[in-house]
């Protein structure tokens, strides 16, 4: 019987429309020449069937799976499967995921490209899933950042949100994000660095601005700015910026944030706090594909 589906599945929705993904599981068996593996056609007959079970070999949060299981299908439409946690789903150490049934050929070499994809997407998920505990209680959601890998960033947003965190802006055009750099182009003037992106931005489009002291963050909370980013602070001074703000804004935390410092963070305060690990350093979750019969 298939699970059923995680309490956040309307959020959950598969980022790549069916074309896209099927672009990008058959470019990554062509890469891996999984329709030439030498081994597996030296050594299993053509008329061989398996039956395999994709496990989890240590507890976290999976994502990916949509990915995983189109990989099978590219390498054989005959492969059948059966979901039992699906993406978004807490898992322990052992627990199964998928079962397949179907050519042993095209299950065997297609199995660590649909480990890759679905072992580093967990990794992700689970790695945010355990900042979100890490605040829980208080006012605090953890958010991604842009620090994705170049053709991924929907894969691993979504990723983040099997996770129970939110995703920030998409990407350049899709919100403002004044940082130290367009500063520095304006003299360092916060007000008319949000002015001149209240003029230019499309309606509706929310405008950020990164501060580095409390100077910064005076002028953009007078600025009218949506989020006031509090980079590379301690959790004291957080503390007094958001004093400051008094709810007039957002406030962000960003910058060195580990799982060792984000409860304090997040007792300071602050609104969002965004978390680059999250996906440039997330490790893979250890799934395997166990075969069980012939």
């Amino acid at each position: 019987m298939t699970a059923p589906p995680p309490a956040n599945a309307a959020r959950l929705r598969f980022p790549l429309a069916e074309s896209d993904l099927e672009a990008l599981v058959r470019a990554a068996l062509t890469e891996d020449r999984a329709f030439r593996d030498v081994t597996t056609l030296a050594t299993i007959r053509e008329d061989a069937v398996a039956r395999a079970r994709m496990v989890a070999r240590a507890d976290g949060v999976i994502a990916g799976l949509p990915i995983a299981l189109a990989t099978f299908q590219c390498a054989s439409s005959s492969i059948g499967h059966e979901t039992r946690t699906p993406d978004g789903t807490h898992v322990v150490r052992g627990t199964d995921i998928v079962s397949l049934l179907g050519p042993a050929r095209a299950l065997i070499a297609a199995e660590r490209v649909a480990l890759n994809f679905v072992q580093h997407l967990s990794g992700i998920a689970t790695l945010t899933a355990r900042y979100v505990h890490a605040v829980r209680g208080t006012r605090a959601q953890i958010f991604d950042t842009r620090k994705t890998t170049p053709g991924w960033r929907a894969l691993e947003k979504y990723a983040v949100r099997c996770g129970g965190g939110v995703n920030h802006r998409a990407d350049l055009e899709s919100e403002v994000l004044i940082k130290d750099n367009h500063l520095a182009a304006l003299g360092g003037d916060v007000a008319l660095a949000v002015q001149r992106a209240r003029q230019f931005a499309p309606a509706g489009i929310r405008v950020e601005v990164e501060c580095d002291d409390m100077d910064q963050v005076r002028a953009a909370a007078d600025a009218h700015a949506d989020i006031i980013l509090l980079d590379n602070m301690s959790p004291a001074l957080m503390r007094e910026c958001v004093q400051l703000v008094a709810g007039r804004t957002l406030t962000e935390a960003s910058g060195g944030i580990s799982l060792d410092t984000v409860r304090a963070v997040a007792e300071a305060g602050v609104d969002r706090i965004s978390v680059g690990a999250l996906t440039h350093s997330a490790p893979a979750l250890d799934i395997a594909l166990d075969f069980e019969s012939w």
